[in-house]
């Protein structure tokens, strides 16, 4: 019994692994340095980073500000003001209900970003509504921003002053490279690489 329920999934690591392997390989190095590079100096000028994205890229959002917002004060001594959009339901089904769910970013940055303050956009398709509204406000009053995207990049990408893109139609293999990307920021910050 045990060899057929194999069988059925032999392989299957394999195809995941290989398709996220070549996903990551055609990443530009280069604009994953520059998000990189943009966080770092939002972190050394003292402004907000403020992160933000929709489903899974809601929890890639809170992933990043809860391990930037642990790990870099621990290894450096200096605090980083990281907050994610994600993360207060109440407000977010508040202006849902009373406004519409493409504004509950939006309406939040209107409370709280400063000019120089950096938001970090997350949206697979790059086309999230409420995602592309967020970063229209934050570029319209002196917001920095950096969009991570996958499929085609999207509105996201166009908008964003800074992008990360991930070429893979695939949302998981996406999210999979967002991820990673938080890590490479979380490691560079803390001084590991």
């Amino acid at each position: 019994m045990m060899q057929a329920m194999t069988q059925n999934f032999q392989g299957i690591a394999e195809h995941y692994l290989s398709r996220l392997s070549d996903s990551l390989v055609a990443l530009d190095r280069a604009s994953i340095d520059n998000g990189v590079a943009v966080i770092h100096a939002a972190w050394q000028r003292g402004a907000q980073i403020i992160t933000l994205g929709n489903g899974g890229s809601s929890m890639t959002a809170l992933h990043f500000c809860t391990d930037w917002s642990k790990m870099i004060p621990m290894a450096t001594g200096r605090p980083i003001l990281g907050r994610s959009l994600v993360d207060n339901m109440g407000l977010i089904m508040a202006y849902g209900n009373d406004l519409s769910f493409d504004d509950v970013f939006a309406e939040q940055l209107k409370n709280i970003l400063r000019p120089g303050d950096l938001v970090v956009a997350i949206s697979g398709s790059g086309n999230s509504e409420n995602v592309i509204r967020a970063v229209d406000h934050a570029n319209a009053h002196g917001g920095e921003t950096l969009g991570l995207s996958g499929f085609s990049g999207g509105r996201l990408r166009e908008r964003a002053k800074h992008s990360v893109w991930v070429r893979s139609n695939d949302m998981q293999i996406c999210e999979d490279a967002h991820a990673i990307f938080g890590h490479i920021v979380m490691q560079k910050l803390c001084g590991l690489i």
